[in-house]
């Protein structure tokens, strides 16, 4: 009898632990799944695109952002502009999807026109 309840015993203390081996919430093993922190956030934000078109300030918070695909952007550089695409904030970078013209003056980088050229 006295056998009997060690076995019991033990088979109860050994289950919690062997389904808390088979939790998947719990597993790392898998690489291609990305924690919610460290993928690419879609966005909309407004500011104004470098003259050299690389780069994107915000009108929030002036945080510089790079460009990832500058190709997308051609033709707004120095302009103030709303983007919408990914940002990455570990790596500052942002993939634009479209862009749209605001309305009003170029951005905080308008070059002066009262100055001789």
């Amino acid at each position: 009898m006295k056998k009997l309840w060690i076995a019991t015993l033990s088979i109860f203390l050994a289950l919690p632990l062997m389904a808390l081996a088979q939790d998947p919430a719990q597993s790392n093993s898998d690489p291609m799944k990305q924690s919610p922190s460290t993928a690419p956030k879609s966005t909309s934000v407004k500011g104004t695109i470098s003259e050299d078109g690389k780069s994107f300030v915000s009108d929030a918070d002036g945080k510089s952002w790079t460009i990832a695909n500058p190709d997308a952007v051609k033709g707004h550089e120095g302009h103030h502009v709303e983007l919408k695409g990914s940002a990455d904030a570990t790596t500052n970078q942002i993939q634009v999807s479209s862009v749209k013209m605001l309305k009003g003056e170029k951005g905080s980088m308008k070059k002066d026109s009262s100055q001789p050229q």
